[in-house]
């Protein structure tokens, strides 16, 4: 899975559009992040820029940001509705897809301490990238704001993380910025079938973390109940991680729940839409849809679909369109508007920066492209589709058999394998543009320099480099493509009798993967320098093929006497 992460960075400049844009073009200068949003506030002066990529993509990205905010912006005559402390106020980190929001952290740190290093811009480290409990939020980083800021800078226990020093004109003019890492939060409003504020709100705090004042005698227009601090007793709501209140939307002409999950780990979306139905029912009201404001990350949806499979004793082991499709319909989220993936799944709306992809052509179109006289793709390519092809087939048979009238007691066990045939279809059509991009590899180093001792020198270093990784390519595709035997053998002895014979095509497609992969592996094998390197790739080789036609082989001798039964 690639890794995708989201920053959200907020410069205090809302009214000059021109400075907006030249930080917004910083940020997307090389074209390798897609900046998703951009909301400037005239009030507040301040703008909100939403962008996503890959790690090192967005880290260099935000660092070009803060760059060109601190030429742009003198800290010095800014003055809007919202707490601020920097020309780059704060600069969030969130996990999207592929990475954890303890690797965020890191990054986060890593592009703090770059931002005062570099560009000179002294760095508070925030939320969960904190090196101290108290600084995880960030009104304690952000205390007195710019003006406190000479009162603090230089002091040990107060100044930033990354670049302290006293108050000077290089500060004067940037401010300090908040770097940090949160989880990504979801903005959802949940549609009631009543137009009652009231009834809303009350639903709102059955569920919101914060709760609800306790009042005296249990009543609803009791006196709320203090604690010998003179601080209210609240009675907590049912979901961690959730801010909601109640209102009314002219709109639609319904009243709605409307919640910010901040910690999606502990509440995910359909967890929340669940019990906001269960409160709702229990005061007479019915959910009847949702609505997302803003973005989603894909895993989201694709929780949710699985929840709502499982509740219906469904496999889980389809493609994630189907299963992204049971969750719009699940929650309603097509109640309102129609709901489009491209414009409210991040992984979605990213514009693929890697070209055409292999994978992505028809079945006509992939023949098609092999048959050209273009060398790539090759054996390598087609060994790894071949295993694909096994591990769906396998995957098939799970499927029918989880919903095979009579065996629905199974369904959980069928849904599992399936589970299973979608993450090794997933690698290996992975690996079926990995290995074109492995043999393009090699092509290109032929196109270096060799002139000098030292071109040479390095084109060689090159050229192992990259023989070395297209021998290791195919031998991932052939440790994949062997793991598909686990399936088609468990679906030729477990599954479906009437589709045995899919499981064996199953098996006789992994045993080709395996096969051809292994070529392969050999004949890179043979053009690299470290012999002893390339002995052990090749050996490792070999036991696999050895195991694989003894697996295909019993396989086989199974599929045949369920077929002469």
């Amino acid at each position: 899975m690639k890794k995708i992460i989201e920053c959200v960075p907020n410069f205090s400049e809302g009214r000059d559009r021109e400075k907006i844009e030249k930080i917004v073009d910083a940020i997307k200068e090389g074209g390798k992040v897609e900046v998703l949003d951009v909301d400037p506030g005239e009030a507040t002066n301040r703008t909100v820029v939403t962008f996503v990529g890959e790690p090192d993509d967005v880290v260099e990205a935000a660092l070009r940001g803060m760059k060109k905010a601190a030429e742009l912006i003198d800290m010095r005559g800014h003055h809007g509705a919202h707490p601020r402390m920097g020309a780059t106020d704060v600069c969030p980190l969130i996990p999207v897809s592929g990475i954890t929001l303890e690797e965020c952290a890191a990054l986060a740190r890593t592009l703090a301490q770059r931002a005062a290093d570099e560009l000179g811009i002294p760095t508070y480290c925030y939320e969960a990238s904190a090196f101290t409990p108290e600084r995880k939020n960030l009104a304690v980083c952000r205390e007195g704001e710019y003006e406190g800021l000479p009162e603090r800078m230089g002091k040990e226990d107060k100044g930033p993380d990354f670049g302290n020093r006293p108050f000077d004109e290089g500060v004067a003019r940037t401010g300090c910025t908040a770097v940090g890492a949160r989880d990504f939060l979801i903005a959802v409003n949940f549609n009631l079938n009543t137009t009652s504020t009231r009834r809303a709100n009350a639903i709102a705090f059955d569920v919101r973390e914060k709760g609800r004042p306790k009042r005296e005698g249990g009543k609803v227009n009791g006196k709320p109940i203090k604690d010998e601090n003179g601080n209210t007793v609240m009675i907590p709501g049912t979901l961690k991680g959730t801010k909601a209140i109640g209102w009314f939307i002219d709109e639609y002409g319904i009243a709605q729940v409307s919640m910010n999950i901040t910690d999606i780990n502990s509440t995910p979306l359909h967890v929340a839409f669940d019990e906001v139905s269960r409160a709702a029912r229990a005061r007479g009201l019915r959910v009847t849809g949702t609505e997302i404001v803003g973005l989603v990350p894909k895993r989201t949806l694709i929780d949710a679909g699985k929840h709502y499979l499982r509740m219906q004793q469904r496999s889980t082991g389809i493609p994630d369109d189907e299963i992204i499709r049971i969750a719009v319909k699940s929650m309603g989220l097509d109640e309102l508007k129609p709901f489009v993936r491209e414009e409210k799944i991040i992984e979605d709306m990213l514009t693929d920066k890697g070209g055409k992809k292999l994978v992505d052509l028809t079945a006509t179109g992939f023949a098609n492209e092999t048959a050209s006289e273009s060398p790539a793709p090759g054996g390598g390519s087609i060994s790894a589709y071949m295993g694909a092809l096994g591990a769906a087939l396998g995957t098939m048979v799970a499927n029918l058999s989880a919903h095979k009238p009579g065996w629905d007691d199974r369904w959980e066990e069928f849904s599992d394998w399936a589970e299973k045939g979608r993450i090794l279809i997933d690698r290996l059509l992975a690996l079926v543009d990995e290995d074109t991009d492995a043999f393009n590899r090699i092509m290109d180093v032929f196109a270096m320099p060799k002139g000098t001792a030292e071109e040479k020198a390095a084109r060689a270093a090159a050229l192992e480099a990259a023989t070395l990784y297209a021998t290791e390519v195919p031998l991932r595709t052939m440790k994949a493509s062997y793991d598909v035997f686990d399936i088609v053998e468990a679906m030729a002895t477990q599954g479906n009798p009437n589709s045995v014979t899919d499981a064996g095509v199953g098996a006789l497609a992994a045993r080709a993967a395996v096969l051809g992969a292994q070529l392969n592996v050999k004949i890179n094998a043979a053009g690299l320098k470290d012999r002893a390197k390339a002995e052990a790739l090749v050996a490792e080789a070999a036991e696999i093929a050895k195991k694989a036609c003894e697996r295909e082989q019993t396989i086989l001798e199974g599929v045949n006497r369920t077929i002469e039964k």
